[in-house]
């Protein structure tokens, strides 16, 4: 059943959980505070109040959850992993053995995996405990996890109704309404970074082969999907990175290290308020000007630049989104499940698969492009150490705007305009990071992106743990409105 809409939603109590990032519950876990089991019992606790207004789980999986949290307070601190006991969750478009890979289709009906795939088992590795799987839009096309009226949407905490952005929306949510700590998060065209800026997270897309990926994933003709976490500090996002980098480390980049605090260099970045296409709406434009006095307070040169983004790249990220889904369309019984019936798939990913079949004679050209899109960023960083936009070219719409039951045309032109800033860095393949820096008159917030070279997390870090000082992000426990769920 739908719940109506209440205006915000948090779990914030007096419990196991507290207020703790990641981090600090670690902490008290690794210091016995608290227990794994007494951490995931709250975090259970939390998400059974909260998501019937959010709807943000897409299965549960509480049981294994207590079992392994009780597996890991048996055993010797000293021996366990950086996050050990540290509830999560895996976003429902990674394999987890035991769980159902729906992806946010109604398309299919998903069985049960037989085994981790890359991600889940590094998130295990991590330490983390994970709950269950978090919803996300269909196969990840749209920027907000709507269903058409065949599920209900993932809501935003801060405003229920509001998006939460994807396609990492109920991991989001979980975040922010504050029922997890950290949650799996992935990034084809900002999934990662869009549900941060809309629900006032932490969100860093990693340099492209960073963190481990299921295979289906890497064997795409231009990797532009990253996995990664949400998180509510920029110590979380840190550690994470740090951690992960000690399970699988891509030798060709260089090390992101043990960052914890802000670096001493003075950066050149470049400012970008409007995208190629869209004039940004102007009280985010605002959050990204008061980011920018905010950084040269701090001792940064900041200038405005042109946007690095090719005169083509539009069309050609839309030409290869619609490869995507004109993939799955096609051959879903084979890729994706033997149950699979296209003619079920959403407004938005049937529109993509036609306009792959209108403009397919572009689809070389485009991928070629899509793929030299590196070197324009290459050049471009040899004059900025990094470049500050908008992470979104609007404020976070209420549900509906981006409702797939809406004709395609409709939901494209909508896209297009909010996720302007995003899908550039998935093509080059270079590090992003999403800080939430500013708020919406109405007190949603609003995420100002940070982008470097490849390679260069450690340089967002220290420049996010800089203005995270500077301006402490809002907090939702904070914020006016309804009661806590």
């Amino acid at each position: 059943m739908e719940h109506p809409p209440q205006q915000r939603v948090h779990a914030f109590g007096d419990d196991a959980l507290g207020e703790h990032d990641a981090v600090g519950l670690a902490e008290q876990i690794r210091t016995r505070g608290i227990s794994p089991l007494e951490a995931v019992e709250a975090a259970i606790a939390r998400i059974e109040r909260v998501d019937p207004q959010l709807n943000a789980l897409a299965c549960r999986d509480f049981d294994r959850a207590r079992d392994a949290a009780r597996r890991q307070g048996a055993s010797e601190p000293a021996a366990s992993a950086f996050f050990a006991g540290v509830p999560g969750v895996v976003k429902d478009n990674s394999a987890v053995a035991g769980l159902p890979t729906q992806q946010g289709s109604r398309a299919y009906r998903a069985t049960p995996e037989v085994e981790d795939g890359d991600y889940a088992r590094m998130f295990s590795d991590l330490g983390l405990v994970n709950l269950g799987k978090s919803q996300l839009s269909e196969f990840g096309f749209n920027a907000s996890a709507e269903f058409g009226g065949a599920l209900p949407p993932v809501r935003n905490p801060w405003h229920t109704g509001h998006t939460s952005g994807a396609s990492s929306a109920g991991s989001a949510a979980l975040v922010a309404s504050g029922a997890l700590p950290i949650a799996h998060a992935n990034d084809g065209g900002g999934s990662i970074r869009i549900p941060a800026a809309s629900c006032g997270l932490v969100g860093m897309k990693p340099t492209r082969g960073r963190v481990p990926q299921d295979r289906m994933l890497r064997e795409m003709p231009v990797r532009i999907v990253a996995d990664g976490v949400v998180t509510r500090s920029v110590r979380d996002t840190a550690a994470f990175l740090r951690e992960s980098e000690k399970v699988y480390r891509r030798l060709s980049l260089r090390p992101v290290g043990d960052i914890r605090g802000p670096g001493h260099k003075r950066l050149r970045i470049g400012l970008v308020v409007d995208s190629v296409e869209h004039e940004t709406d102007p009280e985010t434009a605002d959050a990204v000007r008061g980011a920018a006095k905010l950084l040269e307070s701090l001792g940064h040169h900041v200038e405005q630049v042109d946007a690095p983004v090719p005169a083509s790249f539009v069309d050609d990220f839309l030409v290869y989104w619609s490869l995507l889904a004109g993939h799955i369309c096609l051959t879903g019984r084979r890729t994706v499940d033997p149950s699979f019936d296209r003619r079920k798939v959403d407004n938005l990913t049937a529109g993509l698969a036609r306009n792959l079949r209108r403009r397919s004679p572009r689809l070389p050209l485009a991928i070629a492009r899509l793929a030299a899109s590196k070197h324009v960023s290459a050049r471009f960083f040899d004059q900025y150490d990094a470049v500050l936009t908008p992470t979104l070219g609007r404020v976070t719409p209420e549900l509906g705007w981006l409702d797939p039951a809406q004709p395609f045309e409709t939901v494209l032109e909508r896209l297009l305009e909010w996720v302007a800033f995003t899908p550039l860095q998935n093509a080059t393949g270079d590090p992003a990071i999403s800080l939430p820096l500013g708020t919406t008159s109405s007190g949603l917030p609003i995420g100002v992106q940070l982008a470097a070279a490849q390679g260069h997390e450690a340089r967002l870090l220290e420049v996010a743990f800089e203005l995270e000082q500077a301006s402490p992000f809002a907090r939702i426990q904070d914020a006016g409105g309804d009661q806590p769920a």
